[in-house]
């Protein structure tokens, strides 16, 4: 009797307005309820008519609440900067990978992004199996390494587990012919990090670095190290790294680092993107709705 006066009352809300739905970019009329509830979210950017939005997501595939909560506020703030896709910077999925754990892990965590038609990009971080290429909702068409274009901007998505002969040949004709006005690499691990636990990747920096200053790589995203940090720009490039999406590494930037600009390892995060242009705005959130980095990239090729 009590669940058919609940399910009534729901039923007369609906029907007489008393619940009303929200569209992502705009509060939906008469919604003070909504309203109320996303009033303390702060929007770092522009928001330009025709703008090229997106999130940035990294070692996310924990299952965790806190996963979760990361992706509640992300939910949140599309509803007032309405982003096209997520990139994903590796370690989708931490242990298993049956079915069940895609689903735990990600497809059940952000299923109100994927309800609502937004796509996610990943790339393979090291505690990734190669199976997940396959996997319909990170759109990697059975491909390790690959790149999608969304207007003026060519996305990158970098196998950075093996970086053969064979990718970094491909990687090089592909940029060789791209003349797309920002150029974005996203992959797992970073080539310049002022983590403890990780940090920059040399090795890798080696193979990649005179790769990107040859054929214009405006921007690199990674994750790998469970912090925020923003490096002060190498050679004319500028990176990111986002690993703490389902997990933190508490205190791990190292402080004497040179190469920070900014950094954040107290929360997890995620990241929005917009670009408008020769100009390119990010803001990164915690994952209780603080701010803790914004600011707007340069084009820095068409400075020259």
């Amino acid at each position: 009797m009590r669940r058919f006066l609940f399910s009534f009352l729901i039923l007369a809300l609906v029907l007489g307005g008393g619940l009303s739905s929200v569209s992502y970019g705009q509060t939906a009329s008469g919604s003070k309820v909504a309203a109320r509830a996303n009033s303390s979210l702060k929007l770092a950017l522009p928001l330009k008519d025709n703008s090229l939005r997106f999130a940035v997501i990294g070692d996310t595939g924990s299952g965790t609440d806190k996963q979760q909560q990361v992706a509640d506020m992300m939910v949140r703030y599309r509803t007032i900067f309405p982003f096209e896709f997520v990139l994903m910077m590796g370690d989708n999925l931490y242990g298993a990978e049956s079915a069940i754990d895609f689903e735990k892990k990600f497809s059940d965590v952000y299923k109100t992004l994927l309800d609502d038609k937004v796509k996610f990009y990943a790339t393979l971080g090291n505690h990734d199996l190669p199976i997940q290429i396959n996997y319909e909702n990170f759109n990697m068409n059975g491909k390790e390494y690959y790149r999608v274009k969304k207007g003026n901007v060519a996305f990158y998505s970098l196998n950075s587990n093996y970086m053969d002969q064979k990718q970094v040949k491909w990687l090089e004709d592909e940029l060789a012919k791209d003349t797309s006005e920002w150029k974005v690499c996203f992959f797992h691990h970073p080539p310049y990090s002022s983590a403890g636990k990780h940090g920059s990747d040399k090795q890798l920096r080696e193979v990649v670095e005179p790769i990107f200053l040859k054929y214009g790589v405006n921007v690199v995203l990674t994750g790998h190290d469970h912090v925020y940090e923003r490096i002060k720009p190498q050679k004319g490039i500028y990176y990111f790294v986002s690993g703490a999406g389902g997990k933190l590494r508490s205190g791990d930037i190292r402080e004497s680092s040179t190469l920070t600009e900014k950094s954040y390892d107290r929360d997890m995060h995620f990241m929005l993107f917009e670009v408008v242009g020769d100009q390119m705005y990010f803001q990164a959130i915690s994952r209780t709705g603080e701010t803790v980095d914004s600011g707007v990239l340069v084009n820095q090729r068409k400075q020259k």
